[in-house]
């Protein structure tokens, strides 16, 4: 069952800069082309992965830690047992919202990631979502 209602997902596809975890040069996975998706509507997306590649002309980053600016929107492409910690980590870092992709599904973290004031979108697509409501920048 999606978690977010059409207010927050609203709210988060209007930010322009979103790291995409588990972002790598691997066409054939889902983040690939959802980041791809996200440029289109003039997101800034910033690759975070283990192997810091450089994605769609962005640098890479090993870890929501590692990235030197502020980023609006942390979207999750790993595993549900491992989702949990990178909501925590964008906590921790200042974002304003987490977005887990579809099948990415952590209820204690979207617990503990609104009780710490982020907006949260949990087992939705956020390229479909930005089809659907045809935001592109930042209200």
């Amino acid at each position: 069952m999606p978690y977010g209602d059409e207010a927050t997902i609203r709210r988060i596809l209007s930010q322009r800069t979103w790291a995409v975890v588990g972002l790598s040069t691997n066409s054939h996975r889902a983040a690939y082309g959802v980041a791809a998706h996200l440029q289109q509507w003039d997101k800034r997306i910033v690759p975070v992965h283990p192997k810091a590649e450089t994605v769609h002309g962005e640098p890479g980053y090993r870890t929501l830690a590692d990235i030197p600016f502020p980023v609006d929107v942390v979207q999750v492409f790993v595993n549900s047992t491992l989702a949990g910690d990178i909501a925590d980590q964008a906590v921790k870092v200042g974002a304003k919202a987490v977005w887990f992709q579809l099948d990415v599904v952590d209820e204690d973290a979207y617990e503990r990631t609104m009780a710490a004031g982020l907006d949260m979108v949990m087992d939705r697509c956020a390229a479909v979502a930005l089809q659907r409501i045809g935001l592109t920048s930042v209200v």
